[in-house]
């Protein structure tokens, strides 16, 4: 008799002297772990996201030269990506991004002289160029009026035109002066005067048309142009043109989507371990992560209030608090309450840190350390998970922690009660969402731009 043979003889065995009727229960056998997992995911519209189409390699190549040129700053000193280094996720690592007027003898830029932190964490661009509705911390550039009817601060300015959000949102940081465009009395770093810093806020047709007179005046982007767009006369062209190709290179380059989780929800069983798998049960159950961080993207299509730490200049009224999409500045549609943000898409998230808007925690661990008990985490919170430079402005006192408090999202107000080994298996689970290829973008990175400015951060 074969092994197996006998191990079900034995079980039919052991069933049959168990009733005292010399009748046969059968045994019941829990749900493999495979099996709870693949319940636990049913309601929350995960599913593997397909690789988006291929754009035009011409409209991808003029965009990958955009990206990476400092011709679109005011000084000519930061580019697209000096915030969004394909060498640190497309993020910059920092909490608080550094623009325009930066000091960058090394690796790290730092703060020049009358220059101010940006008050965000700079967000990555893996979500991003999966198209979400909202975009920016506090989604203040959205397609939620519908189809090219994109809600940008410019309002009525944002020229027709745009082929998405993503486009739409790369109109914007050339118009803010701590970001890319600079400050009046500002000289690039040849020297001339800024002409874009001379601007007023308000005035964003005239800044995209100057950017345009800088980037036209370059032959070599004329030529990329004309290739991208043949049917568009060159005095026709406006910056729309040149955010649909920023656009195009962002999706066809930072669009990563095969992790292994994405590789498990195609059916193969093999492609979480275990530890993963226990994290998965955690993220779509007891964690309740997946109530906030659902769909196609994990997350990235609403806000939420979670009490992240307040640190950094904070914006507009409220400084030097930041209040997110609560900020009344903001008009379009939902208002919410304070210390609202976007629910950041989770895909590649493992590569993403420091995390939070403010970048407030430096890992995966910690984040999840604030999610269970976040009243505890906030009260207690670490200054020395900041940079040094950053602590003084550390918000930790009892006025805005009992703001934030106040205002945390329901869902999020009871402790979770994960123990030590729950948190290490979710951690797993949020490290399956990595894309390998994701881990080393170096590859999409020019040896050199048009204008000849340096192809550095």
């Amino acid at each position: 008799m074969s092994s197996h043979s006998l191990r079900g003889l034995l079980i039919v065995l052991v069933a049959t002297a168990a009733c005292g009727d010399g009748a046969v229960t059968p045994v019941e056998t829990s749900p493999s772990l495979d099996a709870q997992v693949r319940q636990a995911l049913n309601g929350w519209g995960v599913v593997p996201i397909l690789p988006p189409s291929a754009p035009d390699p011409a409209l991808v190549d003029l965009g990958r030269s955009l990206f990476f040129d400092k011709i679109l700053s005011g000084n000519r000193d930061v580019s697209c990506s000096s915030c969004h280094k394909p060498s640190t996720g497309t993020g910059d690592g920092l909490s608080l991004a550094i623009g325009t007027g930066a000091l960058r003898t090394g690796a790290t830029p730092t703060l020049g002289e009358g220059r101010q932190l940006t008050p965000r964490n700079a967000a990555p661009l893996f979500g991003a160029s999966l198209r979400p509705f909202y975009l920016f911390w506090d989604g203040r550039v959205s397609d939620f009026g519908g189809q090219s009817n994109f809600a940008t601060p410019a309002g009525a300015a944002l020229p027709t035109g745009l082929a998405s959000v993503l486009a739409a949102q790369a109109m914007i940081p050339v118009t803010n002066r701590v970001e890319m465009r600079g400050i009046p009395g500002d000289h690039d770093v040849f020297g001339n005067a800024n002409e874009l810093a001379v601007l007023a806020d308000s005035q964003y047709a005239a800044i995209w048309s100057a950017l345009m007179r800088r980037v036209l005046a370059v032959n070599a982007y004329v030529q990329k142009f004309n290739a991208a767009y043949p049917s568009v006369p060159v005095g026709q062209l406006g910056f729309q043109h040149a955010a649909n190709a920023i656009a195009a290179f962002e999706v066809a380059s930072f669009a990563r989507t095969n992790s292994a989780f994405d590789r498990y929800l195609a059916r193969d069983d093999n492609a979480l371990s275990v530890d993963a798998k226990r994290g998965a049960l955690l993220f779509f159950g007891k964690a309740r992560c997946s109530q906030c961080h659902n769909g196609p993207m994990i997350g990235g299509q609403f806000f939420a209030s979670v009490a992240a730490p307040q640190v950094g200049p904070g914006i507009a009224a409220s400084a030097p608090l930041d209040v997110g999409r609560g900020d009344p500045s903001i008009v379009t549609q939902p208002q919410l309450p304070k210390f609202f943000f976007r629910i950041p898409p989770l895909r590649n998230v493992e590569l993403t840190a420091p995390y939070m808007h403010d970048g407030v925690y430096p890992t995966l661990e910690a984040v999840v350390r604030h999610y269970n008990n976040v009243d505890s985490a906030v009260k207690a919170y670490d200054v020395s998970q900041l940079d040094p430079s950053l602590r003084s402005s550390y918000h930790g006192d009892a006025a805005t922690i009992s703001q934030l408090l106040s205002s945390l999202d329901g869902r999020l107000r009871p402790p979770l009660g994960l123990t030590a080994d729950e948190q290490r298996h979710l951690v797993a689970f949020l490290k399956s969402l990595t894309d390998p290829s994701a881990r080393d973008l170096n590859g999409v990175t020019p040896a050199a731009v048009p204008s000849g400015l340096p192809v550095s951060p």
